[in-house]
């Protein structure tokens, strides 16, 4: 079910909209350190449209980091991907929004997120399948969490970007410090090495995010190494 055009939502209306999501699977320190990394992205960034989610010249956003999704269905309902009162069934049987989101049934989202590593390995592989398809105009983002990258699909992931040089791809990593395994030099070595273009910000400042995003980085992959600390 495709929203109608909701009213102006601003990033202010964004907590209101993720109090309406109640129940015990919410995850929302998971989902609140998100919150304005997913804002910034389709306010700022994302060429994608609520009115054409289907779109094939579409910026794909990616939720690796699929625990916790109050804030991304905040965000996708004040842009008008989802109706706003479908959050208030958030969680419940027959609602479509899950503990996970679900590509299946809501608008706008690209895939199945939960199962942890396997976001970045899908995201490489669409942009390899864009380049294919000679479609250069497409950029793909995935968000994944830093103890995520404990996982070695993403390991392998990281090499085989960094080789293709998949420039149409950025990772962003929400770092607070979670991750079990650390890397020589931090987790910008990890990509850096692998030939990655880089960038550390602050996870929670809009302009910080947004300058980190745009960096140019022609030729390699692109990833954005957010530090947030739990509200």
């Amino acid at each position: 079910m495709q929203a109608s055009a909701p009213p102006p939502y601003g990033y202010q209306d964004l907590e209101r909209l993720m109090t309406m999501m109640t129940g015990d699977e919410k995850h929302s320190t998971s989902a609140t350190s998100t919150l304005d990394v997913v804002w910034t992205l389709y306010d700022s960034v994302l060429n994608v449209s609520s009115e054409a989610p289907e779109n094939s010249q579409r910026d794909r956003f990616l939720l690796s980091k699929g625990h916790g999704p109050m804030a991304y269905y905040a965000v996708l309902a004040a842009k008008g991907f989802i109706p706003v009162e479908q959050l208030a069934n958030f969680g419940e049987f027959d609602s479509p929004l899950g503990y996970h989101p679900d590509s299946n049934l809501i608008p706008g989202v690209e895939i199945a997120g939960g199962s942890l590593g396997h976001g970045l390995p899908i995201a490489a592989g669409m942009v390899s399948a864009l380049r294919l398809k000679g479609m250069t105009e497409p950029r793909v983002f995935c968000l994944v969490g830093d103890a995520e990258l404990d996982e070695g699909s993403n390991y392998e992931t990281i090499a085989f970007a960094g080789q293709l040089g998949l420039d149409r791809l950025t990772t962003i990593v929400m770092d607070n410090g979670s991750a079990s395994h650390d890397w020589p030099g931090g987790i910008q070595a990890r990509f850096e090495v692998e030939g990655w273009s880089s960038a550390m910000v602050d996870g929670r400042d809009h302009e910080d995010i947004l300058t980190g995003l745009l960096q140019p980085h022609a030729g390699q992959p692109h990833v954005l190494v957010a530090k947030v600390e739990s509200k």
